[in-house]
């Protein structure tokens, strides 16, 4: 008799190594309205979306803000952006 009782077992859980904490949410303006862009610690982009959500304004609740993200480190994860955009955009480091 099956001890499954007519439903497959599943297989066993396989274990994955999961991405990154994401360090920093930069808010930065652009032709189409406010964009959030999510960064893990080396500036790679993993997450973009409308700045107006309202996971933007939990994220930020508690992260300390800095404005302008015309540093050297951010060269190439905002490279797309003209100088005054990124001048204006404002960088948040979130809590881990």
């Amino acid at each position: 008799m099956n001890d499954g009782f007519g439903h497959e077992v599943p297989p066993p859980h396989a274990q994955q190594t999961h991405r990154q904490v994401s360090r920093f949410l930069v808010v930065i303006g652009s032709n189409d309205g406010g964009m959030a862009r999510l960064f893990l610690a080396d500036r790679t982009q993993v997450g973009e979306f409308d700045a107006g959500t309202e996971e933007v304004v939990e994220l930020i609740k508690t992260a300390a803000a800095s404005t302008g993200a015309s540093g050297p480190e951010w060269d190439r994860a905002l490279g797309g952006h003209t100088a005054a955009e990124r001048a204006s955009a404002t960088v948040y480091e979130l809590p881990v």
